[in-house]
Order: C-alpha cells, then structure tokens, then sequence
C-alpha cells in the first residue's frame, strides 16, 4: 500500500508539474518571466531533489535517467535566464540559488554514472559477471539478455528467463517468447545462444531455494506450460471458429488465420504491464512463478497512479536490478567459482 501512494503521490506531482510548466511557456501564469522561469525551474528542484536517490539508484533504467536529465537541462535553462532576465534583484539572487542547487545536482549524476559502464544499449552496475557459464547457474536465478527488445528500449536488458532445477536433476530455463507462449528449454542451449548473441546477466535470490522449493518450482512450472496451452488452444478455436464464418474469400480466411493465431504470447503485457492469467511476457512468467511459490518481490506494472491500471507501466527486465529479492552476480562470485 506504501508503495502504491507514493507512486499515485509521485506521478500526480510530476503531471502538476507538466501542467505549470505548459501554462509558464503558453503565458498563462501572467508573471513576469523572471519570475515565472524561478517558479518553474524551483518546482523541477524541489521535486527531483525529493527523488535524487532513488533516480541514482536506479541510474540502469531509461526512464530514470531521463527523470534526472530533463529536469535538469531545463532547470538549469530556466533558472540561468531568470539571472539576466529578472527585474528584481531578490528574484536574480533565488535564481542563481537554484542555478547553484542544479549544478549539484549535476555533479552528482556525473558522479554516479562513473559507476556504471556501457553494455550493449544500457548501463550496467561495474564488476557485473558477463554470460556466467550455464554450470555457475542455480534454481531460481533469474536471467537477463541482451537482444532485439533491449536495442528498441535503449537499455541494457530486455528479456528474462528463469532457471529451474527438474527433480532428476536436469538443469531447465523457463521464459514465455512471442512466437512461442511459454518454453521450458534446457539452460546450457539458452546460456550459450544468449551468450553468442550478446550477453546475459544473472541475478540470484538472496534465499537460496530449498529442495522442496525447487521440485515445487519446476511442478508450477509444467503447471504454467499446461494453462499456457489451454489459453491458447481456446482462443485459437474462438479465432478460427469467427474468421470462418466471414463472408470473404478462402484465401482472405487464410492470410487472417496465419496472422491473427495465438501463441500463448501477452501482447499487451508487453505495452502495459499486466500480469494477466494463463498468458505472459517473459518476465511476467518468471514473476508469476515467483508468486505462486511464495517469492515477494517489488510491485510491478501497477499503473501510472499506482492502482493497478498498469496503463502505460511496462514490466521492463532491467528494473529488477533495484529488487530488494535478488542481487546481481558480480565478478567476486566469479573468483569464488573459479576457485571451485
């Protein structure tokens, strides 16, 4: 509940924000433009000031950064005009205040991103463990890559799958693809594939799963296979069933059968973030797995108001670096490997 409040609080202040601004650019405010400019560079301040340490923290995530950077660029624009543009001298003092306050600001996130390096299209934490061999995975890992999604989302990750441990032993990852629905593949394939397309990165539960918790993971995970296919199988009869009875030529019937067939894919998952029933996106498989057994983790695509929409809030792969349930393999749990 927290979080949901301090989200809907969080973007119900950034769309005032939104708002203030528009009105200072179209005239709106009926202020003088030194003035306005100190009133809407103050207001960026305040906010991201507020939330500094959470955008740092989560420096890997687009959408962070941007929240960082907008403001600041036009903060620093607004309050730098306000200093020359302003008729009075206690308004050029309080612009060059927060002129001095943005500038802070500035150092800080420099100062971060030398925390970070480049991998692929995104930043990674430094000492991240590139493409661990298949052999240093355990159940319960969660497995990020690199790949065509990632490029399009100008971030470091982009797909998800999870390691799963069959009772006999047999070492699996569990992940939904679009052509696909949902795959339960044998892990040294997907970690070398990953491997030599790109790279993948692990991240580990910081409670080692139990033998019981993962004979329980890999039945809910046949469990999902099995559901996954149901939807589909239904709602590709549904499909054929209402395209066959359009009055259309058969060659139409059959271009719209091919295109419109079901994988087992969440396509709106994808764009809103919903967790939806018998059907997911990669990660909205490995965190509906991680519910049904138990696992808490961060909330995700809970919407822009924190209540559930999900309309626009995409459950990207890359936010799980910031899950208070996992922790990112580092190059330390690389030298402890190797020496085992």
């Amino acid at each position: 509940m927290r979080y949901r409040l301090v989200k809907s609080a969080t973007t119900v202040i950034y769309l005032c924000l939104l708002v203030l601004t528009w009105l200072f650019f179209d005239g709106g405010l009926d202020v003088r433009f030194g003035l306005g400019a100190v009133i809407v560079s103050g207001a960026w301040l305040v906010v991201t000031r507020m939330q500094i340490g959470h955008l740092l923290e989560t420096y890997y995530d687009i959408l962070s950064r941007l929240e960082v950077e907008i403001p600041l660029v036009m903060g620093m624009f607004l309050a730098g005009a306000a200093v020359f543009a302003a008729m009075y001298e206690q308004v050029k003092v309080i612009a060059a205040l927060e002129f001095v306050a943005w500038t802070v600001v500035a150092i800080q996130y420099r100062r971060n991103r030398a925390k970070y390096e480049k991998q692929g299209h995104g930043p990674l934490p430094l000492g991240c463990w590139l493409s661990p061999p298949a052999e240093a995975l355990v159940a319960g890992d969660l497995m990020l890559t690199s790949g065509r999604v990632a490029a399009n989302l100008h971030e470091s990750v982009g797909h998800g799958e999870m390691v799963i441990e069959e009772p006999n032993g047999d070492m699996k990852s569990f992940s939904s693809y679009m052509k696909d629905g949902l795959v339960l593949n044998p892990l040294n394939e997907i970690a070398r594939a990953s491997a030599e397309s790109g790279y993948y990165i692990i991240l580990r539960l910081n409670t080692a799963w139990t033998k019981e918790q993962k004979d329980q993971a890999a039945a809910i995970a046949h469990e999902m296979l099995v559901e996954n296919a149901h939807w589909r199988d239904a709602r590709n009869a549904r499909r054929t069933k209402f395209i066959c009875d359009l009055p259309l030529p058969q060659s139409t019937r059959d271009w719209l059968l091919a295109k419109t067939k079901a994988s087992g894919y969440d396509w709106l998952g994808l764009f809103f973030g919903r967790l939806a029933k018998e059907h997911w996106t990669c990660i909205g498989a490995c965190l509906e797995l991680y519910r049904r057994l138990g696992i808490k983790t961060n909330q995700y695509g809970t919407g822009l108001l924190g209540l559930g929409s999900t309309i626009f809030d995409p459950i990207m792969p890359v936010r799980f670096l910031s899950d208070p349930a996992l922790r990112m393999l580092s190059l330390e749990d690389k030298k402890v490997f190797e020496k085992h």
